[in-house]
């Protein structure tokens, strides 16, 4: 049996990091919109203010997977919540408990920081959907995602 290691990430991890993303980028079509560097891990997840925290998934030593992760927060809970940015596992690892393992522990860490849920998104065409589905995670089939960005999130703000 194949050994998996999980470990929070440290600044030492900030290419390894940012070579994942690329790849999970990569699987979802998305590399070209894949701008986060090595300097923005370190910047954004080590820095003075760290806006997250990321497990990396080993099998003998080799980084094959992370799950990067933030707080947010419920009013209607009164309570913070884990959000699951992004977990990947490469596909050399793929079936070997990694992706299973990774959401574990984010549920442990909710339950040990008393967040009372964990959160996410999936792509629609994604097939990871039937893994989370078999994990017990539900699709909010009630809520839709809305984004601001680019030039609408700055005409916008300048009259802020």
């Amino acid at each position: 049996m194949t050994e998996v290691t999980l470990r929070p990430a440290d600044r030492e991890d900030a290419e390894t990091i940012a070579r994942l993303i690329r790849e999970l980028a990569d699987y979802e079509k998305l590399l070209d919109e894949a701008k986060a560097g090595p300097e923005d891990i370190l910047r954004d997840g080590f820095g003075e203010r760290p806006f997250f925290e990321c497990l990396l998934a080993e099998v003998a030593g080799e980084a094959v997977g992370f799950a990067l992760f933030f707080p947010n927060y419920s009013t209607f809970e009164g309570r913070p919540g884990l959000y699951l940015e992004d977990l990947y596992v490469a596909p050399r690892a793929r079936g070997l408990g990694v992706g299973r393992k990774m959401i574990a522990r984010l549920a442990a860490i909710a339950i040990e920081r008393d967040w009372r849920r964990l959160d996410l998104s999936v792509l629609h065409w994604n097939p990871a959907r039937d893994f989370y589905h078999r994990l017990g995670i539900e699709q909010v089939a009630d809520w839709l995602p809305y984004r601001l960005t680019g030039q609408a999130l700055a005409d916008l703000a300048r009259e802020g």
